[in-house]
């Protein structure tokens, strides 16, 4: 079942420049199902599953959104800076107090800790009226007493921090933390071992998506493909604060085919073709029109590849319970197969 993998993906953390457990993990799932698995010099994974015919890169990256280690006070505390961007105008920060979080240390072990704030009995009535918390506003509490103490564990200047709670259901959904982009892996993980291929069939898990493209666009610069698929969580206005006319995409009405996103507009032949399979085979998605997102096929397609966007749709992203409909991932995946089973679409001459 898909979503049990994908709670097994979540719970290995693979900060932005740190995927290393995430690649081992992958590597062992993949090896014995796989004609090639290599990993390239920057920490892709790559993999040629089989078949024959026009290469088809299906891709996710691995990293997942985090801090990094700022400070660390007298006291004992840490505090924070954003992996992506600058810690001023960084990462959401209204989620993540009270969230579990795990630090990675200087020889590779993970620390648990807990993202804390003061409450309201000890803030000032200034302090309790401020609008926006900043990153002085949180901190993460690891309770071993000291500086000395939280030095001589390992931690350090620059250490990866990301969120550790558990993947789970909430009713008919499932909620978690790395559902981006643990949710491309998975399927990609599904794919093997499709029968019919139409293609010569590639995966590749990337590093840094979520600070820069990076892993990506190492991947694009050193192969070349006849069409690529970049998989990744999708944007949803399904909640009560969004407007259906800034985001008109949904949970449970299956994969978001995207058209246009902060970057670029996705190729359109491609992305036509992947909503005409899916009439034909009454699988159900939709049109996607994102703002204030980008994705790995930006990096793609810059190299000279047809690059399609292919997504599920997710609520709260970014956060520590990024949510998504089971339903959406299987549909993703019935489309994802139809695509390696048929021709690729004739390219306007």
């Amino acid at each position: 079942m898909l979503t049990r993998l994908l709670a097994e993906l979540c719970a290995v953390p693979a900060p932005s420049g740190a995927e290393f457990e995430l690649a081992d993990d992958l590597s062992a799932r993949w090896t014995d199902r796989c004609e090639e698995v290599r990993r390239d010099r920057v920490g892709n994974l790559v993999a040629r599953v089989g078949g024959s015919g026009p290469r088809v890169l299906v891709q996710a990256h691995m990293d997942q959104v985090g801090y990094v280690v700022r400070y660390i006070s007298e006291e004992g505390f840490v505090l924070l800076d954003g992996s992506q961007g600058d810690r001023r105008t960084g990462p959401e920060r209204r989620h993540p107090v009270g969230q579990p979080v795990k630090l990675l240390t200087r020889d590779g072990a993970w620390l648990e800790g807990l993202i804390t704030a003061s409450s309201g009995h000890v803030l000032t009535v200034e302090q309790r009226e401020k609008d926006k918390l900043a990153y002085d506003d949180f901190w993460v509490e690891l309770g071993l007493g000291d500086r000395e103490a939280v030095l001589a564990a390992g931690v350090h200047i620059g250490a990866p921090v990301v969120f550790s709670a558990p993947a789970r259901a909430v009713g008919e959904l499932f909620v978690g933390p790395a559902l981006d982009n643990r949710v491309g892996l998975a399927l990609m993980d599904a794919l093997i071992g499709t029968e019919g291929l139409a293609c010569e069939l590639w995966l590749g898990a990337t590093v840094q998506e979520e600070n820069g493209l990076h892993g990506a666009r190492a991947l694009a610069l050193a192969e070349r493909f006849d069409a690529a698929i970049a998989l990744d969580v999708g944007l949803v206005g399904d909640i009560p604060s969004v407007a259906e006319k800034e985001f008109g995409t949904r949970l449970g009405d299956g994969p978001i085919i995207v058209h246009r996103d902060t970057g670029i507009v996705y190729d359109r032949t491609l992305s036509q073709h992947l909503l005409a399979l899916a009439r034909a085979r009454e699988i159900p998605a939709q049109d996607g029109l994102f703002a204030s997102y980008g994705s790995d096929g930006l990096a793609i397609a810059e190299t000279g590849t047809p690059t399609a966007l292919v997504t599920v749709g997710t609520r709260y992203t970014h956060t520590a319970f990024e949510t998504i409909h089971p339903r959406d991932l299987g549909a993703t995946a019935d489309l994802l197969r139809a695509f390696l089973t048929a021709p690729l679409p004739e390219r306007p001459s």
